[in-house]
């Protein structure tokens, strides 16, 4: 019983990736770095994001206030890692979520979207911050192309 309502409860959310991070620099004395965290999309084997971000340090949110919320600024480049193979995804204009992540406690988060240009045969990837009160005109994308990959 336990294994059907752990199945059932993993089928009501999306199949989300999860970020491993590789990398760090240190920007200043006050303990800012920049993280990078790569990311492997779910449901399309093969390909890799590499998203960067600033995170704030103690010393910085100390002198300037505005305790819980890191900038909304982010790169990503992504690129074929591997032999793609594509599961089922949204093929939808909107496309689907592959990566979120949380930049203040509750009104902030860090995204990355999947778009599928099948005319193209071209998967997009899309790095944003997400508010509940304002959008943000801070993003960057990257396109990986679908040569001679199962994109069916």
């Amino acid at each position: 019983m336990k294994t059907i309502r752990l199945a059932a409860l993993l089928c009501a959310f999306p199949l989300m990736a999860q970020a491993e991070q590789v990398g760090e620099v240190g920007v200043d004395w006050t303990g800012n770095d920049i993280i990078i965290d790569a990311v492997a999309d779910p449901k399309v084997e093969g390909v890799t994001c590499h998203v960067a971000y600033f995170d704030r340090g103690l010393i910085d949110r100390l002198s300037k206030g505005n305790w819980f919320e890191d900038p909304s600024n982010a790169s990503i480049a992504c690129r074929q890692t591997g032999p793609i193979t594509i599961g089922d995804i949204d093929r939808s204009e909107e496309g689907e979520d592959v990566f979120r992540t949380s930049r203040s406690i509750v009104f902030k988060s860090l995204r990355v979207k999947r778009i599928f240009d099948e005319e193209n045969q071209t998967l997009i990837y899309l790095v944003h911050a997400q508010q509940v009160a304002d959008g943000s005109a801070k993003l960057a994308i990257s396109t990986v192309p679908l040569y001679g990959s199962s994109a069916d």
